[in-house]
């Protein structure tokens, strides 16, 4: 059963602030395990636009059960690594990909231990993998299949295909579902409960997630408008912007970050002169119901710096990188050498983990970070001549989600 919920027009909310208790973490380490070279060679990461512009786009990861998944959308190829940089197998388009040297084609009923897989692919791009470890993937249609939705105004010209464990095609999801409509701006693909899995899309007028079981069929979709953004009911006269859309791993919810903003007035001529950070909160909504059920505050991330002999702490917001087991919103913010990590508990406790993720000035030409249910963060750095593979255990420092 399809069940279509609009924000717009269901509303109700539950309110929950917790401040809990912090504990504090200092530094966690980073484990690097492998490293690519970028090219097109089914071995690498073609991140460099081998053509004229040399423009750079965007690769992506994820990781499961140990397993790296990179989509790589210069070279139109999936690639699963185990996490010692053994290249298992490979999805690929056999026009704008040499043939591979070192695998095998998969057939039916063949035993191999490392293959390859052909499929048009255009432009893989976010991706996600279930339980099964069956293969959701953002891909680009041709310009000759785009539509355009009026409604929204938005174009339409994403597809999600679906692929099992051993790189086969299953079949491609759209908007309605199995063989449904294109999608509009995608901007995560996320796994949950059941081996459900969400799609979270952007266009003009908002926000749209796709809800589907296993099978693909629809389950739910939430519409969320730019003008339909809750508000906490002590904020005042405040600003709302969405910071990001995070699915729950283990539950139908979503997490929604929401920062909110004040104007600043002149007081001698009452004019407005700019705008400030009021408060940031993450929201909890039921997606069957479409209800939200609770919000939590999140503080600033603070950095104090001396001004003209005067101490000044500035407060900025965290940005909201998703979610782990049992509620735990994990966020970022980008300091010298690297990030400073806030985990908070969601629930009654509150409880917040402060720590700090290096990652050398030399790897940051492009960073692409991946959040597994059990709290292990991956990351796919960039320098110069490769592309490297690590994680952090932020699991160890919470005790078990």
């Amino acid at each position: 059963m399809k069940i279509i919920v609009s924000l717009a027009i269901m509303f109700f909310c539950s309110f929950f602030t917790g401040c809990g208790r912090a504990q504090r973490i200092t530094s966690i380490e980073r484990e690097d395990l492998f490293r690519l070279d970028i090219g097109i060679m089914e071995d690498q990461i073609a991140l460099f636009d081998p053509g004229i512009n040399q423009s750079l786009r965007l690769a992506n990861h994820v990781m499961k059960d140990g397993l790296f998944y990179i989509s790589d959308g210069n070279g139109a190829k999936i690639l699963r690594y185990n996490s010692f940089g053994d290249l298992l197998f490979m999805i690929y388009n056999d026009e704008t990909n040499p043939p591979p040297m070192t695998l095998l084609p998969l057939s039916d009923g063949s035993l191999l231990t490392r293959w390859s897989v052909r499929h048009p692919l255009n432009e893989p791009g976010e991706i996600a993998v279930d339980s099964r470890r069956h293969i959701y993937v953002r891909d680009r249609l041709p310009p000759e299949l785009h539509e355009f939705d009026a409604g929204t105004r938005s174009l339409l010209n994403n597809i999600i295909l679906h692929f099992d464990a051993d790189g086969r095609f299953v079949h491609s999801i759209g908007r309605e579902g199995v063989g449904g409509t294109p999608f509009p701006l995608i901007e995560g693909i996320y796994t949950s409960v059941n081996d459900e899995f969400a799609v979270v899309c952007r266009h003009p007028q908002g926000w749209d997630i796709y809800w589907y079981n296993s099978d693909g069929m629809l389950l739910f979709r939430v519409q969320l408008n730019l003008d339909a953004l809750p508000i906490p009911p002590d904020r005042g006269n405040v600003v709302p912007s969405l910071d990001r859309i995070s699915v729950a791993v283990d539950e139908r919810a979503l997490y929604i970050k929401v920062d909110y903003f004040v104007h600043i007035y002149d007081e001698s001529t009452n004019l407005r002169i700019g705008i400030e950070s009021d408060s940031s909160v993450i929201w909890v909504m039921n997606v069957e119901t479409g209800v939200w059920e609770r919000h939590i505050d999140v503080p600033f991330f603070e950095h104090t710096v001396t001004e003209q002999t005067r101490r000044v702490t500035h407060r900025m917001l965290f940005s909201m990188l998703g979610m782990i087991r049992n509620g735990h919103a994990v966020l970022t913010f980008p300091v010298d050498d690297g990030y400073s990590i806030l985990i908070i508990s969601t629930d009654s406790s509150g409880t917040q983990y402060r720590g700090f993720i290096s990652v050398d000035n030399q790897l940051l030409h492009f960073n692409a970070f991946s959040l597994s249910a059990d709290g292990i963060l991956s990351g796919l750095l960039v320098d110069d001549w490769q592309v490297r593979l690590a994680w952090w255990r932020l699991d160890r420092f919470i005790g078990g989600t």
